[in-house]
């Protein structure tokens, strides 16, 4: 929240200060907490084009990810082949994850988001003509993931770098803030949108929305001046190493990725999601939807109701006891067979990694030293996207050779599990304390 100085207008002094925050009534405090901050909308109009180039960009491409499981699970009937659609990803993502930022401290990054964003473009094209002319090819939907993911991988450092240089320093926690607003919107609306295009439309429909939506992303880049780093770019090599090294040295933040590994590789049920809704619900493309959306609904809910969060002191604690209300609610989804019933385990699961998400960068912030924040958040990067998607192949397997029930309730159990074998091994991350971080 900002403090009084913030809110008061340019001239003001000390005491009109001490008085208007007296006078004012209590609930305005509570409420400056819970509610986005639009200032940086606002006074940007580079940032506002970003913004919104960026939600229906996430919108688009949210109905992709959807629209490419439900084929591939038409076309194979296989789980494990919906699986394997995170695995394709994955390894693009970890290689371009780790030297993106650094390939952004050495380029314009204007023209690296452009260029980036153009190929995710294209590639949507390529995927909509594709199912227009009836070829339909796991190998193929299987390679545009992957490129997918190296294109992601570029765009994804270069659009972050840039914000910095669009607003002033205290504008950048709200325009973080906002920024994951249009990223868990994205993913609410836009798996339910897909799976009703899809379910209507048809695949190519899906595709050519998401190739189309990427036009506001590339007009927003396209309008910005020239990106290039200040100063001289330390190489990517050396700046993935240092990062590595020093992260070898601060179990804290080690524990803050382990905790999300467990519930994201163990307990990540989105791969299964065709399946469920055709065996448990006897549902269709739309069911499928609903499913994926869930737990950004929760996601969504957790960040509008946030407010309490500032007030806990024992990070450690909270990010245990969050990751293992995630492992616990997907557990019982496995076990549910009313539709309903399981999108409300779904959304608590959402809420409680949104829950887990704050906690976790708020620690990796407060204590990593500046100087390194960059290079870890590059792996921060590769483990909240890379985690999931290596989650989609462990439960598309483990359901091949069980059932989906047991691949989703066994992952639940075994996140918890997992996690308190970590608490055990690294106990003081639960003494940790907001007031004296230490890594």
């Amino acid at each position: 929240m900002r403090s009084p100085h913030d809110r008061a207008p340019s001239g003001g002094c000390l005491s009109s200060d001490v008085t208007r925050t007296t006078d004012a009534p209590p609930p305005t405090r509570p409420r400056r907490r819970i509610w986005a901050d639009l200032t940086p909308l606002r006074t940007s109009p580079d940032f506002r084009r970003l913004w919104f180039g960026g939600i229906v960009s996430w919108l688009g491409q949210a109905m992709t990810a959807l629209a490419i499981s439900l084929q591939v699970y038409e076309i194979t009937g296989s789980s494990f082949s919906v699986g394997l659609v995170g695995l394709c990803s994955l390894v693009p993502l970890v290689t371009f994850g780790l030297y993106g930022g650094a390939i952004a401290d050495t380029v314009d990054r204007r023209k690296l988001g452009l260029v980036s964003a153009l190929g995710l473009a294209a590639l949507s094209f390529a995927l909509a003509g594709a199912a227009l002319m009836d070829y339909h090819r796991v190998w193929l939907l299987y390679s545009v993931v992957a490129l997918q993911s190296l294109c992601g991988a570029l765009n994804g450092p270069a659009r972050s770098a840039m914000i910095p240089r669009l607003l002033p320093a205290e504008q950048l926690p709200a325009a973080n803030a906002l920024n994951s607003v249009v990223m868990t919107f994205g993913m609410t609306a836009g798996p339910a949108l897909g799976g009703v295009v899809v379910g209507w439309w048809g695949y190519q429909a899906a595709y050519l929305i998401d190739a189309v939506t990427f036009g506001a992303a590339l007009y927003a880049t396209w309008r910005l001046p020239p990106m290039k780093p200040e100063g001289a770019g330390r190489t990517g090599r050396a700046s993935v190493l240092d990062g590595l090294r020093f992260l070898g040295t601060r179990p804290n933040i080690r524990m803050t990725f382990f905790s999300d590994l467990a519930a994201m590789v163990l307990a990540q049920p989105r791969a299964l999601f065709p399946a469920v809704a055709v065996l448990w619900y006897g549902g269709d493309a739309k069911t499928v939807g609903l499913l994926v959306a869930a737990p950004a609904v929760g996601a969504l809910l957790g960040g509008l109701l946030s407010g309490w969060q500032g007030r806990i002191r024992r990070h450690g604690v909270a990010i245990l006891l969050s990751v293992a209300g995630w492992g616990l609610a997907v557990a019982v989804f496995g076990l549910t067979r009313n539709l309903w019933l399981g999108l409300l385990f779904l959304a608590l699961a959402g809420c409680a990694d949104s829950i887990s998400m704050v906690f976790r960068t708020t620690m990796l912030q407060a204590a990593t030293p500046d100087g390194m924040r960059g290079r870890l958040q590059g792996v921060f990067i590769v483990v909240v996207a890379g985690g999931p998607r290596l989650g989609d192949f462990l439960a598309g397997t483990a359901a091949e050779l069980t059932s989906p029930t047991l691949a989703i309730t066994g992952g639940g159990l075994g996140c918890v599990l997992v996690l308190a074998l970590l608490a055990l091994r690294w106990r003081g991350f639960a003494r940790y304390d907001a007031r004296t971080p230490q890594a």
